[in-house]
């Protein structure tokens, strides 16, 4: 796997393995919905609050939110995986997985309430019809407030918790494959957060979907393999410690 062999708590070691599985899980179903959602209706451009609410109504579905809650769930499932990578980390690096660790809490806290406002505050009052003040909450709204909120943690927070977490993995094949994504994900994630200020949307269509989502899944089916080896070698260690 690597020149070294790196010495992780087991329970941390099953909590990375776990947690980059679910992130595996949660993006597929988001891409899933998306798609769906996709094909199974026109496509939307915000204009102005009353034409998305009569949009919404006239083309209800469940997807959106499933999209918005297993995007919920992923960052929770992050904020472990970093925590993981953090107890992994040698003692050289401990300090930027550290900081990976501190960006990916703040991912977790700006995306998650964004996500949570949508799939709560955002559909009941929309349900309710109590509509003042909702372009400044709704998703859809590119430049709402709360909108500006998500990107700050995808293309912030998300960014640097991907490149000061990328140093723990040294040497070559998986931990290269691995530290490679979650920079190239990083770099991918400022450059979508600099077509958001300057209103650039293809940029932040191409930068925050297909290259995003490839990186995402590519670290976290990497980091599965990686924590399921660690598990492996432990059982092998233990096994071979208790025959000794």
């Amino acid at each position: 796997m690597t020149t070294r062999s790196p010495v992780i708590d087991r329970t941390s070691a099953r909590l990375g393995y776990w947690a980059a599985l679910g992130g595996v899980i949660t993006f597929l179903v988001f891409t899933l919905c998306f798609v769906l959602l996709a094909v199974g209706r026109p496509l939307y451009l915000w204009t102005d609050l009353p034409d998305y609410i009569a949009f919404v109504r006239a083309y209800p579905s469940p997807l959106a939110d499933i999209a918005r809650l297993s995007m919920l769930v992923f960052a929770l499932l992050f904020v472990m995986l970093a925590n993981s990578i953090y107890d992994l980390a040698a003692p050289a690096h401990k300090s930027t997985a550290r900081l990976a660790l501190c960006f990916a809490l703040a991912f977790a806290v700006t995306t998650g309430a964004h996500y949570f406002i949508q799939i709560s505050a955002v559909r009941v009052s929309i349900e309710h019809d109590a509509l003042a003040g909702l372009e400044q909450v709704v998703q859809a709204n590119p430049y709402s407030a709360v909108a500006a909120m998500n990107m700050l943690g995808w293309t912030v927070f998300f960014a640097l918790a991907s490149i000061f977490a990328a140093p723990v993995f040294e040497g070559r094949g998986l931990s290269r494959v691995i530290r490679v994504a979650l920079i190239a994900n990083g770099v991918i994630c400022l450059a979508g957060g600099a077509g958001y200020v300057l209103e650039n949307t293809p940029v932040v269509f191409v930068t925050m979907n297909p290259l995003m989502g490839g990186a995402v899944l590519a670290i976290t089916t990497a980091l599965a393999v990686y924590f399921r080896r660690l598990l492996a070698a432990d059982s092998v260690r233990t096994t071979a410690s208790v025959r000794a």
